[in-house]
């Protein structure tokens, strides 16, 4: 069968934490072929170790060498270069996805081209961390109240097919933050919808 998801994972010496999050990918069922790529921005931490450990306990995980640019945005497109799925989704390594999340959000994204899922700021930080913290993008997308009015989501919340990722051009490598908010803007300036996936849940630190 053809492969419906790549998951991309950027990942630069999340030695201490990245275990949280292949754990949850392990945990992870969902009756369609799908595939977690590491796109490994150049660690020396012993990251790569951790990841290589997990090969037997999650379906189609693959290692990127993607050390020759720095940053999220290089990283995240050198892994969707190689990604094999109808969709890509991206994450990052040192969140935790919920329970369901691979099915609920390759479901949505196979029907709807382009989603972003929930955040969740409860689980995995300490109490302090939280109390003057409401998630953005817990009940619904980011608004921006300045030109162009768009909706926008955190870059490891979202999924889209493939071909309309290529066609941007992917993320913009130039920018070193607000690559995700580009990115929704300009698939959207082509057309097409941002849709928010309340049942994907995202455990974000």
């Amino acid at each position: 069968a053809a492969m419906k998801l790549s998951v991309v994972i950027g990942c630069l010496n999340e030695h201490q934490v990245i275990h949280q999050q292949l754990d949850a990918f392990a945990q992870q069922k969902w009756s369609q072929p799908w595939e977690l790529i590491i796109a490994d921005n150049g660690s020396t931490d012993g990251t790569l170790e951790k990841v290589k450990s997990y090969k037997g306990k999650i379906p189609n995980l693959r290692i990127v060498d993607a050390s020759s640019r720095r940053g999220v945005a290089y990283a995240r497109n050198a892994g969707c270069k190689v990604a094999r799925g109808e969709s890509v989704a991206f994450c990052d390594a040192d969140d935790v996805v919920g329970e369901g999340w691979v099915a609920a959000m390759g479901e949505a994204v196979d029907r709807l081209d382009f989603v972003a899922c929930r955040v969740d700021f409860s689980q995995i930080n300490p109490p302090w961390a939280l109390r003057s913290r409401t998630p953005t993008q817990y009940y619904g997308l980011q608004k921006h109240d300045y030109p162009p009015y768009l909706d926008h989501a955190g870059g490891a919340t979202l999924a889209i097919k493939k071909h309309i990722h290529d066609r941007i051009g992917g993320f913009d490598e130039r920018l070193l933050y607000l690559e995700d908010t580009d990115y929704c803007w300009r698939v959207q300036l082509q057309g097409v919808k941002l849709h928010f996936v309340p049942e994907a849940v995202l455990h974000v630190r």
